[in-house]
C-alpha cells in the first residue's frame, strides 16, 4: 500500500474505533500483551541479536512493555481519564437561560509513531507511544527503527494478530519501514493528527520543524535528549563520598550509558571535587567496556569524546579506552562552573557512559549554573535535609528546568505508573506539558470537545445523566460519581 492508502484505511478505522467502549479497547490491549507473552522466547532472541543488549535486560524490557499495556487497559476500564465535565442547563436563569454544556476528551485521529533505537520493545513497536495512542482511540502508523527491523516486524505482527482476534479493522495499526524520507512523508501527510518520537535531538527537531510547515500544524511529542544533571551539596558528599561515587558510576554506565536518563552532568563543590573525582575514577576501573547498540552509535560516542578532548577547558579524570568497533568504555572530564557556563557546547548530550563533572565554588555560582541550565528530563539533588532547606531558592529554580526532580537515588529507572512524568522543557522534549511514560501519556492523543444541548440519547456514555459508566465526573464544579 502507498501512504495515501495507509492513511485512508487508518482514518476509516478511526471513525469506528474512536467510539469503541473502554472495555473493548482494554480487551484489545490485553490481547496484545497476551500474544507478546506467548511469543516471549522468539521476541527476546530477535531483540538480543539485533540490539547487543543482554538477555536479562530484554526480558525485563518485555515485562515492562506488557506491564504498561496492562496499565492502560486498567485506565480504560476505570474510565475517568476522559475528564467528563457537566454544566447542567438552567432554563429559568435570568436574564438569559443557561445552556446544557458537557465536555470530555476525544481521540485526535491517526498518529505517526517512530521507534527508538535504545529500547527495541518498551519505546518501540508496542511501546508507550503506540499503546497510549491506541488506548486514546487513535489508529497508529508505526515506522520501524532500522536498528532492530526483525524485532519490530515480529512485534507488529503480534499487534495485528490481536487486532484480528478482537474483530477490529486492519487500519487500526500499520507497520511501515523506510529511511529519513519515509519519516518525513509520514508526518507531512494531511491525515496525520499527531507524532510520537523518541530519539536524538537532531532527528526530533527536524520532524518538529517539518510539521511546523504543514498547512495544518499538528502536535509533535518528541523526547530528544537530556544530560540529567545531579547537584551535589557538600555536607552529604562529605559523609557519603564513596557510596555516592559508586551510585553515580552505576547509573552512568547502566546499559553502556544508553538510557535517556543516564546522568551525564554532575555539579560538585570545589572542596571535595578531587576526592570525588578519584572515587569515581576508581569505580570506573571496575566497569568493563560494554557493547553499544550498533557500530554507528559507538562511532558517534568516540567522535564526541574526540571533539571534547580538543577543548582546553577540560581536565580528564578518567580517559576513555582506545576506540573500539562496538565496545565503549566510560569516561569522566572535569570543568570549572565558569567555563561550563561560557559555552553551551558543554550542555550537549554525549550518548554513552561519559559525564562532565562541573566544579562550583559556592551557592551563588550554583544559582548562576541553574539559571544557565537547559531543559532536562530529570534533575537529581544529593543533600541532607538541612541542605535542602537552605537551598529552597535553588530548588525552586530547578523545578522550572525539568520534568522530574529527585531528592535521593539516581535518575535511571522510570517507574510506569499513574504519577510518572517523563518529559521536560525544551530541548529535552518539544512539549513540556506531556509525558511519554505513565498513565497521563494517553492525554497527548486526545483533545477536548464540548456538546451543547445535545439530545441525551446521542451523548457519549461518559456524559449521560445517571453516570452509566460510574466514572469520576465534574458536575457544577464538584467532582464525584
Amino acid at each position: 500500500m502507498n501512504l495515501d492508502q495507509i492513511f485512508n484505511f487508518a482514518q476509516e478505522a478511526f471513525l469506528s474505533y474512536k467510539n469503541l467502549s473502554g472495555e473493548k479497547k482494554a480487551d484489545f490491549l490485553e490481547r496484545i500483551a497476551e500474544i507478546l507473552e506467548e511469543n516471549r522466547s522468539a521476541i527476546v532472541l530477535l531483540a538480543v541479536r539485533e540490539s547487543n543488549l543482554p538477555e536479562g535486560r530484554i526480558n525485563g524490557e518485555l515485562g515492562r512493555t506488557t506491564g504498561q499495556i496492562k496499565l492502560f487497559a486498567n485506565l480504560l476500564r476505570e474510565g475517568s481519564w476522559v475528564e467528563a465535565t457537566i454544566d447542567p442547563a438552567d432554563p429559568n436563569r435570568s436574564p438569559l437561560p443557561k445552556a446544557d454544556i458537557r465536555r470530555m476528551l476525544t481521540p485526535l485521529g491517526p498518529v505517526v509513531v517512530f521507534g527508538a533505537s535504545n529500547f527495541p520493545l518498551a519505546f518501540s513497536t508496542a511501546g508507550s507511544d503506540t499503546i497510549s495512542a491506541l488506548a486514546a482511540g487513535c489508529p497508529v502508523i508505526y515506522k520501524g527503527h532500522p536498528a532492530h527491523p526483525d524485532t519490530s516486524k515480529f512485534v507488529g505482527n503480534c499487534i495485528s494478530q490481536a487486532q484480528q482476534k478482537s474483530g477490529l479493522p486492519s487500519g487500526i495499526f500499520t507497520h511501515v519501514e523506510g529511511g529519513v524520507k519515509m519519516g518525513q512523508d509520514l508526518v507531512k501527510h494531511p491525515l496525520a493528527k499527531a507524532v510520537g518520537f523518541t530519539g536524538s535531538f537532531r532527528a526530533g527537531k527536524s520532524l518538529f520543524n517539518i510539521v511546523g510547515n504543514r498547512d495544518q500544524p499538528i502536535p509533535v511529542y518528541a523526547e530528544m535528549g537530556s544530560v540529567n544533571p545531579i547537584f551535589v551539596f557538600p555536607q552529604r558528599l562529605e559523609n557519603e563520598l564513596v557510596p555516592l561515587a559508586h551510585s553515580f558510576v552505576g547509573s552512568l554506565t547502566l546499559g553502556a550509558g544508553q538510557f535517556c536518563t543516564n546522568p551525564g552532568l554532575i555539579f560538585v563543590p570545589r572542596t571535595l571535587a578531587e576526592r570525588f573525582g578519584n572515587a569515581v575514577s576508581d569505580a570506573m576501573q571496575d566497569v568493563s567496556a560494554a557493547p553499544m547498540l550498533h557500530e554507528g552509535i559507538t562511532e558517534s560516542y568516540y567522535k564526541s569524546l574526540t571533539e571534547l578532548q580538543l577543548r582546553s577547558e577540560l581536565e580528564w579524570v578518567k580517559v576513555p579506552d582506545a576506540k573500539h568497533l562496538i565496545n565503549a568504555s566510560p569516561a569522566l572530564a572535569e570543568i570549572s562552573a565558569a567555563d561550563w557556563m561560557a559555552d553551551d557546547f558543554f550542555q550537549e548530550e554525549v550518548f554513552g557512559s561519559f559525564a562532565l563533572m562541573v566544579v562550583y565554588e559556592n551557592t551563588a555560582e550554583l544559582m548562576a549554573v541553574a539559571g544557565k541550565l537547559q531543559g532536562q528530563l530529570t534533575i537529581t539533588l544529593w543533600g541532607d535535609r538541612t541542605e535542602f532547606n537552605t537551598h529552597k531558592e535553588l530548588i525552586n529554580l530547578l523545578e522550572e528546568k525539568c520534568g522530574r526532580i529527585l531528592f535521593k537515588g539516581v535518575p535511571t529507572g522510570v517507574e510506569v505508573g499513574y504519577a510518572m512524568q517523563h518529559g521536560g522543557p525544551f530541548p529535552a522534549t518539544t512539549d513540556s506539558r506531556s509525558t511519554s511514560v505513565g498513565a497521563n501519556a494517553i492525554k497527548r492523543f486526545a483533545r477536548p470537545i464540548a456538546f451543547q444541548d445535545m439530545p441525551s440519547d446521542l451523548l457519549p456514555d461518559a456524559l449521560k445523566d445517571g453516570n452509566p459508566l460510574a466514572i469520576m465526573r465534574q458536575m457544577d464544579g464538584n467532582w464525584g460519581k
